[in-house]
């Protein structure tokens, strides 16, 4: 049996309390003084990455009834956790804001867009926990456009050197591999955090949030609704929040990047890779998005 020294544990709490003061107090001073006067959101938008996330994030900002959050990618849910809920906190909008516009709107509403909660089991048991109301929102994307979307961004920002071809092939032999594996937490956080194309296997993802939340609190959405008919599907959204109509008046599309087109072959066999999948999906939501060409 191996044995972990008291000095391993008493310099992790140190390094906790350190981050703590860091992050919170020198990093958001104001914010988290007066962090016991703000509020916790009510809208989870968990996923997925690169799927039209931050895009989401500045047209709900729009609506008169929503107060963003200081920022996106909050991810208190999975990597910030330890950093506590005076940090998060610190994040959103005070009481007062919240009474004022309750008053002048009728509504209140305040959000935390992270996409990478969408595949990770503790994210969702500790927003069930602390949230167990909260209203969940998804958008998913073709995941052969997400998975090249992703590998793109890899390249940008000099992470990914293979080709997108190795790399897929690469990734699907490690999927054979691990078919058998346990999909617990070490899985989802290994294979699907550094995977193009296991973060498309849309169907356990989100089965664990079905597990946890009634269906009546989760909406999923595509990307591309999203990017084609951005007022119905925000009307949508908005109809789900039971917030008033509200027409977004700058529908400018965030985070996008321009990258060359895939190989149409490469395409080709991903369609075929991901129809068993995205079948499971439809099944799930009972419903259909046009993810076949």
């Amino acid at each position: 049996m191996i044995r972990i020294s008291s000095s391993f544990h008493e310099h992790k709490k140190l390094w906790k309390i350190y981050q703590q003061i860091y992050y919170v107090f020198l990093k958001r001073h104001f914010y988290a003084m007066t962090s016991p006067l703000r509020i916790l959101p009510n809208i989870i938008v968990i996923g997925v990455v690169r799927g039209g996330t931050t895009s989401l994030f500045h047209y709900l900002s729009q609506h008169p009834c929503i107060a963003k959050s200081a920022y996106d990618e909050l991810g208190f849910f999975d990597t910030n956790y330890e950093l506590g809920l005076n940090w998060y906190r610190s994040m959103f909008p005070t009481k007062l804001t919240k009474r004022l516009i309750e008053k002048k709107y009728g509504h209140f509403m305040t959000f935390d867009v992270t996409p990478f909660y969408i595949y990770n089991p503790n994210a969702v048991q500790r927003i069930q926990n602390i949230l167990p109301h909260a209203k969940i929102i998804s958008i998913l994307r073709n995941p052969v456009d997400r998975a090249y979307s992703n590998y793109h961004l890899g390249v940008r920002s000099g992470n990914e050197k293979r080709s997108f071809e190795d790399a897929i092939n690469f990734e699907i032999k490690t999927i054979q591999d691990n078919e058998n594996r346990q999909r617990n937490t070490d899985y989802f956080e290994q294979m699907i955090g550094k995977s193009y194309l296991v973060r498309g296997f849309y169907a356990e993802q989100l089965q664990t949030w079905m597990n946890k939340f009634p269906k009546e609190q989760l909406l999923v959405i595509s990307s591309e609704d999203l990017a084609r008919k951005t007022i119905e599907t925000l009307q949508t959204v908005f109809d789900f929040l039971k917030l008033p109509d509200y027409k977004i008046k700058n529908l400018t599309r965030k985070n996008e990047a321009k990258y060359p087109s895939m190989n149409q072959n490469t395409r080709k066999t991903l369609i075929e890779y991901f129809r068993p999948h995205n079948e499971n999906l439809y099944s799930l939501l009972g419903r259909r998005f046009d993810w076949d060409r």
